[in-house]
């Protein structure tokens, strides 16, 4: 945790520093991407809204999550600034990549529904945690969590958790309940990690 003293700037985080961190973010959530098509789990945010048209179509999910995005720029652009979208667009096609690519090269063995779950929220919410520290996000409704929680202070974490309730209402229609079910504890971890370490008041590098 980074401290400062009252009434000094807070300190910024360099661009090595910076870097670093949005790639430690992304290849945990590339990670938990991997883990959750492994178990057949979904998600919530555009993330989870990209896993279940890639289940239904068979499109892959990197090229459906990096178009489903695009809308959001926009937003990032016009209401948080160049910087954070520039960060959040970068960090989005990286995931696209790294999501098509890790299964090439990273064998999955057993793995059981319960320490998977738990395995999916807690790489997932490391990486969006690395990533919002480091203002970006993977865009949709991280970059809408992000500006909410900047401007009224409502935690990024019960935004997502709203959302996830939309998304995960419209995989049990279209998906096996089973697996979809196992997804809400990954996602209510996911959602915990957010909403309980995302503070700007214990965290004030930007």
């Amino acid at each position: 945790m980074t401290t400062h003293r009252p009434g000094t700037e807070p300190p910024r985080h360099t661009p090595l520093q910076d870097a670093q961190g949005i790639a430690f973010g992304v290849l945990m959530v590339a990670l938990s991407v991997t883990l959750m098509q492994h178990l057949g789990f979904v998600t919530g945010q555009t993330a989870g809204l990209a896993l279940v048209v890639s289940y239904a179509t068979g499109w892959s999910f990197g090229a459906v999550f990096f178009v489903v995005n695009l809308p959001f720029y926009w937003l990032a652009l016009a209401r948080i600034g160049v910087g954070f979208t520039i960060k959040t667009f970068l960090a989005v096609g990286l995931l696209s990549l790294l999501a098509g690519w890790l299964p090439s090269v990273f064998e999955i063995g057993a793995l059981a529904p319960l320490p998977g779950a738990l395995l999916v929220g807690a790489t997932a919410g490391a990486g969006l945690l690395a990533l919002f520290r480091h203002g970006a996000s993977l865009g949709g409704v991280g970059v809408l969590a992000v500006y909410l929680q900047d401007r009224t202070g409502f935690r990024a974490g019960w935004t997502q958790l709203i959302v996830d309730a939309a998304v995960f209402g419209l995989a049990f229609l279209v998906l096996d309940p089973v697996p979809v079910l196992w997804s809400l504890l990954g996602a209510v971890v996911l959602n915990l990690i957010i909403a309980i370490n995302h503070r700007r008041d214990h965290y004030v590098a930007f």
